[in-house]
């Protein structure tokens, strides 16, 4: 259903011309796509330059600055061949301009070729790197020589991509070149009257441009030609969010109202009032529960916001009207997690919850599917398991998603797309900036949490070196005397799991070595039932020291637990710390984060540390974060495979995101089946840049 025009983009790698299987492989990974790991031409023209090489400097030999890259036009004196049999002396070849002598320099040569390519007497232009010892200039594997007659192949800009091992520069620079002369004449899908303002260029012209860049001010990313790819992508981006919303709307759901007892329950056995935001995120879900149209909204919270208790309040309006709700979390240990905090709220207000993960079996199994499948369980809580065949809901009502960025936009539609009217509701612990949420949750209503509940102290943070290592150990054996529980959080090593939970037995060694048999482990490749034990042997106090990988990131709520050391801090995100931090300072007891960095700091590192001892508001630290890294880390896509965004930056072109946004919303007013003369052009955008999700969904009604 692909529009015909775009087939030569959409053709493999291999079809041009030099790329077989090797280089293919190469090439996926560099550029693979986020659907499928066969890259094809049109993923190499988004994999833009990421600097150029100016050879345009033709100076001579003498006034050749050390390091530089130029152009030199010499005649060709003589050839100094290595000894024979003695390889590791270069081959050199001696030249000359009216300025002075320059040697051509070659390692592991071979005799022939440059007897042919640089003949005595000739002269010949060569460009490469010029480096100076002792006095005398030389050129070390020049990168081009060329004859005189020739010099109009020199190609004097050239542009520096990404690369990967097994892909030589020159041939991904030509493989690329191929792949933008495939590019056809493509209809504008731009608003004209915005193209006009903005004086951008068209599409094709924008990528020839930014693969063909004639000066540096190219490389910008607010050059007119790569702000309009970046338009390009955030409006893909937004068009496919809109459309996903129009069609989960289209299927009108359900006016649900309770009646409030339920709900008054709930109230009653909660230990504390709702802080104002989050009585405020709760009249925004009921009216939308009240509502004709469906629900899909995000309900965004600092670590220790109160997000559950708003869950489990929206989830008791439709249990009061009849209906069930689930709770998907993105992995067992989460979902455990929300089932215990639920539980005893949930049994005073007569709501019955069962959990179904995958660790579920036998009877037990089929006695919660019968009982989901009857209706006489309220609430599920569980992992994507919630949503596989054989789980049959008698009237499903309400979706909650935690963590939803880990889950990604393709299951949102694949869950979207199951046809039920269902009310969906989406958390996030992780507090994102506004840029963000418009670029990832396009298609969602916002609820945010802005408070964290009474009771909750400060949490004291201090950055400490690696070197006062010892120190740290002798103030945690004082605390676990006292009676406190304490995280330890190993650091993340070379983005390997295995040699992070490496680091981590390491340090659970050598802990237990100095406290003795007070310290647990758990990490992300322990069996579940083991890493279960090791938690509850924690929340028990019998291991009041907890040596961790990151897999307490989000979801662990041990409310005794009052220090969290971060072993390598510097390696950490901003967003990271500050979810890990969150682990702490959940009762009215004093709480302590450490973290302890290895010397020296570098600029990004002792700033984020600074903004964790300035602040604690979630929200500024996300801002910070995007300041400092973009968006990708934020939501943790790199871990998750969220898509991205390959050519838009969030920190740069934060202004088109709402243009975009506004852009798609009036597209998919005026133009919901895209059936128009420009909504045929942005299928061709859609298609282009991978959200082609969207035009299922209009083919499916």
């Amino acid at each position: 259903m692909r529009p015909e025009i775009l087939n030569p983009l959409f053709r493999p790698v291999t079809s041009l011309d030099g790329v077989g299987p090797k280089i293919a492989v190469a090439l996926a990974r560099l550029v693979g796509s986020a659907d499928s790991d066969a890259p094809r031409v049109v993923d190499l023209l988004f994999h833009l330059p990421v600097a150029l090489i100016d050879r345009r400097k033709q100076p001579g030999i003498a006034l050749s600055p050390e390091g530089a890259i130029v152009t030199l036009k010499v005649r060709v004196d003589r050839h100094q061949k290595p000894p024979r049999g003695n390889r590791r002396i270069p081959y050199r070849v001696y030249c000359h301009d009216e300025t002075g002598e320059i040697a051509l320099t070659f390692f592991h040569a071979n005799d022939t070729w440059l007897e042919k390519t640089l003949p005595v007497g000739e002269t010949r232009y060569v460009s490469g790197r010029v480096e100076w010892f002792g006095g005398r200039p030389t050129m070390v594997h020049p990168d081009h020589i060329v004859a005189e007659a020739d010099f109009a192949s020199l190609p004097l800009i050239e542009p520096v991509y990404p690369m990967t091992a097994g892909l030589a520069r020159r041939t991904l620079a030509r493989i690329i070149d191929e792949a933008v002369d495939c590019l056809p004449v493509l209809q504008e899908w731009l608003d004209p009257a915005l193209v006009a303002k903005e004086t951008w260029p068209d599409f094709v012209s924008a990528i020839r441009t930014a693969h063909r860049p004639a000066a540096q001010r190219d490389l910008d990313p607010a050059s007119p030609h790569l702000t309009r790819l970046a338009y390009d992508e955030l409006l893909a981006s937004q068009l496919a969010l809109a459309l996903l919303r129009f069609h989960h709307r289209k299927s009108s759901g359900k006016r649900w109202r309770g009646d409030g007892r339920l709900k008054s329950k709930i109230l009653r056995a909660l230990p504390f009032r709702l802080t104002t935001s989050q009585h405020q995120a709760l009249a925004e879900i009921e009216a939308d529960l009240a509502s004709p149209e469906r629900m899909l909204r995000l309900l965004q919270g600092d670590v220790g916001s109160g997000k559950t208790v708003v869950a489990l309040l929206a989830a008791a309006t439709v249990i009061e009207a009849g209906a069930q709700a689930a709770l998907m979390a993105p992995t067992e240990l989460l979902a455990r997690q929300h089932a215990r905090t639920i539980a005893p709220i949930a049994k005073a207000a007569d709501v019955r919850v069962a959990i179904l993960t995958g660790r579920e079996k036998g009877r037990e199994r089929e006695a919660i599917l019968a009982g989901v499948k009857a209706g006489t369980i309220n609430l599920v809580v569980g992992t994507h398991a919630l949503f596989q065949a054989g789980v049959d809901f008698r009237a499903l009502a309400l979706v909650i998603v935690d963590e939803q960025h880990r889950f990604g936009v393709h299951q949102r539609l694949a869950l979207t797309a199951k046809g039920a009217a269902t009310e969906v509701l989406v958390m996030t612990a992780t507090p994102i900036p506004r840029t963000l949420v418009l670029t990832y949750y396009g298609d969602m209503d916002v609820s945010r949490l802005a408070e964290k509940p009474a009771g909750r102290r400060p949490i004291e943070t201090r950055a400490l070196p690696l070197e006062r290592l010892d120190e740290v150990v002798g103030r945690i054996r004082s605390a676990i005397a006292s009676g406190a529980k304490v995280y330890w959080v190993c650091p993340l090593v070379e983005e390997s799991e295995m040699l992070d939970v490496a680091a981590a037995e390491d340090r659970f060694a050598a802990l237990t070595e100095a406290l003795g048999p007070v310290v647990g482990l758990v990490h992300g490749r322990m069996k579940s039932a083991d890493r279960d034990r090791a938690m509850q042997r924690f929340v028990a106090g019998e291991t009041p020291v907890l040596v961790a990988t990151t897999v307490i990131e989000v979801g662990v709520d041990v409310s005794d637990a009052t220090i969290i050391v971060i072993e390598h801090a510097e390696r950490f995100g901003l967003a990271q710390l500050h979810q890990l931090r969150g682990r702490v300072g959940r009762s009215e007891r004093p709480s302590v984060c450490l973290l302890l960095y290895k010397k020296p700091l570098g600029a990004f590192a002792r700033d984020r540390l600074a903004i964790m001892r300035e602040t604690e508001d979630g929200f500024r630290i996300a801002e910070e974060d995007l300041r400092l890294r973009g968006g990708g880390e934020i939501l943790g896509t790199r871990q998750s495979g969220t898509p991205g965004f390959r050519i838009a930056r969030a920190e740069i072109h934060a202004g088109l995101m709402e243009v975009a946004r506004d852009d798609a919303q009036l597209i998919v007013e005026r133009d919901p089946g895209l059936a128009g003369a420009r909504g045929e052009a942005l299928r061709n955008l859609l298609y282009l840049f991978g959200r082609d999700g969207a035009i299922r969904l209009l083919r499916s009604g």
